[in-house]
């Protein structure tokens, strides 16, 4: 019924199943999703296991929704075998570049909280929890610290929950097939760049090539952009987006030397 080819029925397959194990306990994020180099839980096997795992259904639906109508084409044109090496490549491309900025992000978050430790003042303590925390935390605790900001409990208070929220971003882990279905959707638009598509959320179709740039667009603007509360890995994307056109374009020159 489904025009669907090897590869990518077998992609989404592991997908589904991992994260059926996931949401039953039987893998955990802790082992499995990719944490940051410096984190105490990474290890190099999450830079593969973490593109199988999901943050929800919706987050799983969106992503095998993609890859169930963008990949098999790609997988016709490549065969199966080129097509699974490009959908590591660019997953761990976009796990690569993903680190590399949470690096930068972090190193400003460890001297931000340095800082902190040095001079705890409620303001400070405000602009950090805003800024870093997405939770809910104790806003009549920082009325209160505002109000008595020399008071060595509340200092003491607030310096906790300051370590707490940092080992919480710093441990976060990054999961999830996005970068490689970016990669993907890369590579539709540079291998069938007018090749128009119809999206539910356009009423006209638009070509692949311009689908992909303001998709390209949009990520990058987001990453630089980013609000309190968005966990949407964005340079994970922009990675995936990036790896797929130079693997995309490497193959394409190769190909042409050999013919």
């Amino acid at each position: 019924m489904f025009n669907i080819t090897p590869m990518v029925r077998n992609l989404l397959i592991i997908n589904v199943v991992v994260f059926l194990l996931q949401i039953n306990g039987v893998i955990s994020l802790e082992t499995f999703a990719l944490h940051y180099f410096g984190s105490e839980l990474f290890r190099p096997i999450q830079l593969f296991t973490h593109m199988f795992m999901h943050g929800g259904w919706s987050h799983l639906f969106s992503n095998m929704f993609s890859l169930f109508i963008f990949g098999p084409m790609l997988e016709r044109f490549w065969g199966p075998q080129r097509f699974l090496a490009f959908y590591l490549i660019t997953g761990l491309g976009a796990s690569l570049l993903y680190s590399g900025v949470r690096a930068y992000e972090l190193n400003g978050l460890e001297s931000e909280t340095a800082t902190y430790m040095v001079n705890p003042e409620p303001m400070a303590f405000y602009n950090y929890m805003e800024e870093h925390y997405n939770g809910r935390y104790n806003t009549e605790f920082a009325v209160e610290f505002r109000r008595s900001p020399d008071n060595p409990t509340y200092i003491e208070e607030s310096k906790e929950a300051v370590r707490y929220v940092f080992e919480q971003v710093f441990n976060s882990p990054m999961l999830g097939a996005s970068g490689a279905v970016f990669g993907i959707l890369m590579a539709f638009g540079l291998l069938f760049p007018n090749l128009e598509l119809f999206l539910i959320f356009l009423p006209i179709p638009i070509k692949a090539k311009y689908f992909v740039l303001l998709y390209g667009g949009y990520e990058l603007y987001a990453g630089f952009n980013r609000v309190p509360g968005d966990n949407v890995a964005h340079f994970a994307h922009l990675g995936g987006m990036l790896f797929a056109y130079i693997l995309v374009r490497m193959w394409q020159r190769n190909d042409y030397r050999n013919f």
